[in-house]
């Protein structure tokens, strides 16, 4: 028979089996004598379990008591810590004086124009400072400062692509050369993939195979038959989707032309950025429809219970007199600042290495100071942070505590790698979360769009905010910085995220976006907005929308409320323009169809005075189910020195991007032209914004 004590000692023995048997979360900071250490692995020893620390040195993991963890980073020893009854394990780890080691590296420079001419010299690792005993990140450091770039380089280890974790892990003693070769070099020998420099790494224990191929890039990189004279290095690292304009149409073959709305002017501010900085504009930057409706316009207002009024206006075309051109112009209807619903605002802000430029992370903090400054007591943010890794930095704070907000934003550091999927995931988790019902829920992304870990890919990307928009949740993207700017990837996020985008190329943008155009950025009154035109084939020959290349849908996409389209914010205005071949022109852009056997098109007496029928679509911020509206445009058309001077105006913007697009479809591509029609339009220009348009085609580099 057992006694009292030993029963208590079988107790103590089995709560404590039990309690080492428990998994929890420890978590920590691992640091130097200079502070935290960005991307330390720390691993339970014996198994695969593992995770790095992420940009401010802090990481978690799931451990048993008793466990071994073990914490590493190149260029330093190695340290194992037992996990006890604390939750919390904090470690400072020692240089490795051991890994250091004499490597010679070879440089293929060139700032302006690339040299043929590869100079060889020493670096000695054994520096006293922690953070670049990693000679390798020390030279990539260096790579970035003196080219003034932001992105890791490509890695080729033996002749062969790796990545930057597999050189991390490598025996420094095995390394025996490293070729570095800066972007302007790279790009002539590798393409634009090679736009962010290339580090070539051999070792010492090279296969034949391993040999050879690094042969071949040696000799890449001294070919002599390379042409330098001919390439724009001004937007060389930046990434826009291409696309090819829209061509003319025969209403006979393609009776209905449906395409989605678009609100965003993204493409406007990129391209004014160009142009200010005397650089060439990239043609895939140009986007017709966000030039258009960057600026506002002077619709009627909706007074009907519709949440938009329609308004058309048909003349002549400035840049092929011969054609014609539709405007077709959407007003939202303006909510009242005191009955806009409350908000539940979600800050995701890209803190990552590629952000650490006056012009992103800095003009970000101090733009999204801007939006804080709108909020009212009831409206509540969130501020989830990415590089690395993702975190909340600030839980959901009331509107009213704006100094706790600002005092978050100004405490933000660049440093790290790209998480960006992560961080949407978190973000989007986060809204959800706290999210109101008949309330503004939205993630406000800001960012330079330079996704590289995790969901990288667009595909990627796409599937996964797709997945998002499901929620309810809207999304507005800000644009930041140049050099490195993925512009494709913002316009994916906003395009398939029931969102809108901007860039923001400097602080009196972020005060239009943010702050003067607050209601319409942030507060939509309709979602998924369609448009779909029939042409009346007794007047047209030939049709084609200009812009929205990128939004057009399928005739069947129209009554399909699965399809995802454009929102309506309050207060905003939508333009679009189709260009029309009139019937019996003969025109070199176009050859109607002829002997059609199954498409003879009978037009009702009552419509034979009738151009086009145009429809929309549209569903309520909160709801499932579209309602459609009709419109007709009678066959009545204006000279342009009679139409208002929005007409004017944005036939003149629009024909500014077909310039700089250098469209194959306009005849007449006279600047002087453009400019003059654009002055025509300059009333309502309060702000100024059309008389900078009017600077800008006098400062354009073409």
């Amino acid at each position: 028979m057992k006694t009292a004590k030993s029963i208590i000692a079988s107790c103590i023995l089995l709560i404590s089996s039990f309690v080492f048997a428990q998994e929890k979360t420890i978590t920590g900071i691992v640091s130097d004598a200079s502070g935290p250490i960005p991307g330390a692995n720390v691993v339970v020893q014996g198994t695969n379990r593992g995770t790095q620390t992420n940009f401010d040195g802090t990481y978690s993991i799931k451990a048993k008591q008793g466990e071994k963890l073990v914490f590493s980073f190149m260029g330093m020893k190695e340290v194992v810590k037992t996990v006890g009854a604390s939750n919390v394990i904090n470690t400072v780890l020692q240089d490795d004086s051991s890994q250091l080691k004499e490597v010679v590296i070879t440089v293929a420079l060139g700032i302006k124009k690339p040299t043929r001419t590869l100079n060889t010299y020493k670096s000695t690792t054994n520096n006293k400072n922690s953070k670049e005993l990693n000679f390798i990140d020390h030279l990539i450091k260096d790579q970035k400062e003196a080219q003034k770039i932001t992105d890791d380089p490509i890695f080729y280890l033996n002749g062969k692509k790796t990545n930057r974790s597999t050189i991390a892990n490598l025996d420094t003693k095995t390394i025996n050369e490293i070729e570095v070769v800066n972007s302007e070099n790279a790009i002539q020998f590798f393409g634009k993939k090679g736009s962010k420099g290339i580090l070539l790494i051999t070792t010492n224990d090279l296969t034949k195979n391993e040999y050879d191929s690094s042969e071949k890039l040696h000799d890449k990189l001294n070919d002599k038959n390379v042409n330098y004279d001919n390439v724009d290095y001004s937007s060389i690292l930046e990434d826009y989707t291409p696309f090819v304009e829209n061509e003319f149409e025969s209403p006979k073959q393609s009776p209905l032309s449906t395409f989605s709305i678009d609100v965003d002017n993204a493409s406007y501010t990129n391209i004014r950025r160009f142009i200010n900085n005397g650089q060439e504009v990239p043609k895939d930057a140009v986007r017709i429809e966000e030039m258009m409706n960057f600026f506002k316009y002077q619709y009627p207002k909706p007074t009907d219970k519709h949440p938009f009024s329609i308004n058309t206006e048909y003349s002549s075309c400035p840049w092929n007199p011969e054609n014609k051109l539709v405007r077709i112009g959407l007003q939202g209807k303006n909510i009242p600042t005191n009955n806009l619903p409350s908000s539940n605002f979600v800050f995701l802000i890209d803190v990552s290495g590629s952000m650490n430029q006056d012009n992103k992370l800095p003009l970000l903090k101090e733009s999204l100071k801007i939006l804080v400054k709108e909020l009212r007591p009831k409206d509540k943010l969130s501020i989830v942070v990415y590089a690395g890794a993702a975190g909340l930095v600030l839980p959901p704070t009331s509107g009213d505590k704006k100094e706790i907000i600002i005092n978050t934003l100004d405490q933000l550091h660049a440093g790290g790698s790209t998480a960006g999927g992560v961080g949407i995931q978190l973000a989007y988790k986060i809204a959800e979360e706290n999210f109101i019902k008949d309330g503004n829920n939205r993630v406000i992304l800001a960012t330079d769009g330079d996704f590289n870990v995790g969901a990288s890919s667009n595909n990627d990307m796409e599937r996964l905010i797709e997945e998002k928009r499901e929620s309810g949740v809207f999304l507005t993207c800000l644009g930041y910085g140049m050099g490195n700017y993925k512009d494709s990837k913002m316009e994916i996020l906003a395009d398939k995220g029931n969102g809108n985008y901007a860039y923001i190329d400097n602080i009196q943008e972020a005060n239009r976006f943010l702050g003067k155009e607050f209601k319409g950025s942030m507060f939509a009154i309709a979602k998924d907005v369609k448009v779909q035109i029939e042409f009346n084939p007794k007047h047209v020959q030939s049709y084609r929308l200009i812009g929205y290349e990128n939004r057009k849908l399928r005739p069947e996409d129209f009554t399909n409320d699965a399809i995802d389209a454009g929102e309506l914010g309050s207060g905003h205005t939508v333009t679009a323009l189709y260009e029309i071949i009139p019937t019996g022109v003969k025109s070199d852009f176009f050859n109607e169809p002829s002997d059609l056997k199954y498409t003879e098109t009978k037009v009702k007496d009552s419509e034979t005075e009738e151009l086009a029928t145009v429809k929309f679509r549209y569903k309520k911020p909160d709801g499932n189910k579209s309602t459609e509206m009709t419109h007709v445009i009678d066959n009545t058309r204006q000279s342009i020195e009679n139409t208002s001077a929005d007409f004017k105006f944005s036939a003149a913007v629009a024909w500014f991007g077909l310039k700089l697009r250098d469209s194959k479809l306009i005849t007449n591509k006279s600047v002087d032209e453009i400019r003059n029609l654009a002055k025509l339009g300059l009333s309502n220009d309060d702000d100024g914004y059309r008389a900078e348009f009017i600077r800008l085609t006098e400062n354009v580099r073409l």
